[in-house]
């Protein structure tokens, strides 16, 4: 991609709806998750650095990402405040075993061919008590240009991830789905793609500023939700695990 690819995607990142409704719900998570004081905070696939600052308000946060240009971009945009080291999983990740009380990979996973060695990978860096938190794509009938825009290799049942979870040593402590009340929209955005043979991905554009404005407010307001119950349905997955 070029520099001004990756400038795009940042501005993307801090402004459209998902990913600030995001941000805030994850936020409200990590806040109920009882972290250790000073926790040591790793995300894997960190992009162009997005997240890093809302996992500075948890503990100490470095990060892990595949694209040297990205990285750029996060080290830039965070004013080099943050350990960003290239790697790739599952065979090129430049920290040490046992080195992290929470592992982060936020809409990652679904990225990479090998995700169950990779999940055993994660599980390595975790110390003793850590754990790890998760977010993927769910409902595999909504697979769609969405997904091939944005080079998703699958999209998660709750049950097939449970599934991996287990297989690569790991003890699920909590899965829930979430994205819930803007469900019907977006069930209906990739129906619709579906039936019209549309090859361009839905949903990518930054919508007007009221539009964007109410969709995140739709979206973030998951997060008072979540912190009593978990979701029986939506386009998401979120899971908390640790090592068994």
């Amino acid at each position: 991609m070029s520099p001004e690819a990756y400038l795009e995607m940042a501005d993307t990142e801090q402004r459209h709806w998902w990913f600030t409704g995001r941000r805030a719900i994850l936020d409200a998570v990590l806040a109920g998750m009882a972290l250790p004081a000073a926790a040591r905070i790793l995300e894997i696939g960190s992009g162009t650095g997005g997240n890093l600052a809302l996992l500075a308000g948890h503990g100490a946060v470095s990060a892990l990402e595949m694209d040297p240009g990205a990285r750029l971009i996060s080290l830039a945009r965070t004013g080099h405040r943050f350990d960003i080291r290239q790697g790739r999983c599952p065979d090129d990740v430049p920290f040490p075993p046992a080195s992290f009380d929470l592992v982060c990979m936020f809409d990652v996973l679904e990225h990479i061919d090998e995700d169950v060695a990779t999940l055993a990978l994660a599980k390595t860096l975790l110390a003793g008590g850590g754990r790890m938190l998760l977010t993927v794509p769910a409902n595999r009938w909504m697979w769609g240009p969405h997904d091939v825009f944005l080079h998703h290799q699958r999209r998660y049942s709750a049950a097939e991830l449970r599934r991996k979870v287990g297989a690569a040593g790991l003890r699920l402590e909590r899965l829930t789905h979430f994205n819930t009340l803007l469900f019907p929209l977006a069930a209906a955005a990739r129906i619709t793609d579906r039936l019209s043979g549309k090859q361009a991905a839905s949903g990518t554009a930054i919508p007007a500023a009221p539009v964007n404005r109410l969709l995140h407010q739709a979206f973030s307001s998951e997060r008072h939700l979540l912190r009593f119950m978990g979701l029986p349905f939506g386009v998401s997955l979120l899971a908390i695990v640790s090592a068994t």
